[in-house]
């Protein structure tokens, strides 16, 4: 039984990765997440220079030669920080998404599942953040716990809780009612193993989804405070304080601008163009998109034809 499980958990993940080929944007953008995430891991070991190290006689040199992106107003080299504010703006977006799946998923697994006062309670805070402006509502939380990476990535984090929330939430209320759950259920399964071997495993694919659009606009989140001077702090090359340090050199050295928001840009369309893909590619309706079959074939998982005939 376990391993007819197994075989069929592989040949769904299969399935996806196939239709995300299938796509030349998805595809696109998997080969540009790879790319940056080759640059987290190994670039700073071939970083041609320290990104600190300051050289005020090779200051605001235009790219070329020795300085493939040229340098800044300290005479850093801008692509050795640019290539260390990789692996950092990835693991702010890593952390806040985390932080949000986590706080965010366990207010909606609860307030789905067991309803009346709880769920009222939970959705109610939720409506009180989602009353807030992102960038505002993670202003607030920074200049309270005060300007930092890590209270950045925590104020980040607590912005995208509501999604996360909101859409767990919404997964649970679909799913408690089937018969299947009943049967636990009436069987006197533990509402806590019910949760989390029954009910969390149908969250999964909208989490996904939503993680991987929330990366995006996590990491743009906290360049955000960075630029303002309330997330990393010098000279920590974070691509956001890399934006705010070199506005004022817009004019005579935009290349000192134009390095960090090039890979804000090309970073966070490239987990948008992946969320979209994934959405797409776990959703049986549209399968046929992917050259698959249509809804109600064999691509349909297993949970969805239980659902349709109940």
């Amino acid at each position: 039984m376990t391993d007819t499980r197994s075989r069929r958990a592989f040949e769904r993940e299969l399935r996806v990765l196939t239709r995300l080929q299938r796509r030349r944007s998805t595809a696109t953008a998997m080969a540009l997440l790879a790319l940056f995430l080759l640059g987290a891991m190994f670039g700073p070991r071939v970083a041609p220079r320290d990104p600190y190290e300051q050289n005020l006689a090779e200051r605001l040199l235009p790219p070329g030669g020795e300085h493939l992106l040229g340098t800044d107003e300290f005479g850093r080299d801008v692509f050795s920080r640019l290539v260390h504010g990789t692996r950092i703006s990835l693991f702010i977006g890593v952390v806040s998404v985390l932080i949000g799946v986590t706080v965010g998923g366990a207010i909606g697994l609860t307030t789905g599942y067991f309803g009346g006062w709880i769920d009222l309670l939970g959705m109610r805070l939720v409506d009180i953040l989602l009353a807030f402006p992102s960038i505002l509502l993670a202003i607030v939380v920074v200049a309270v716990l005060g300007p930092s990476l890590e209270n950045a990535m925590i104020a980040v984090g607590i912005v995208g809780v509501p999604q996360y929330a909101r859409i767990v939430r919404s997964a649970v209320l679909a799913v408690r009612a089937l018969p299947f759950v009943e049967a636990e259920r009436a069987l006197g399964a533990r509402d806590d193993r019910i949760l989390l071997r029954t009910v969390l495993p149908f969250c999964t694919a909208p989490l996904l989804v939503q993680a991987s659009l929330g990366l995006a606009t996590a990491i743009l989140d906290a360049a955000g405070l960075s630029f303002l001077g309330l997330g990393a702090q010098p000279p920590l090359p974070e691509w956001g304080a890399m934006l705010g340090h070199g506005r004022e050199y817009v004019v005579h050295a935009p290349w000192i601008l134009v390095a960090p928001g090039g890979a804000i840009l090309l970073t966070v369309l490239g987990f948008n163009l992946l969320g979209d893909g994934l959405r797409d590619a776990l959703d049986p309706r549209l399968a046929a998109t992917f050259g698959h079959r249509p809804a109600g074939g064999p691509d349909v998982p297993s949970w969805k034809r239980i659902e349709r005939m109940t």
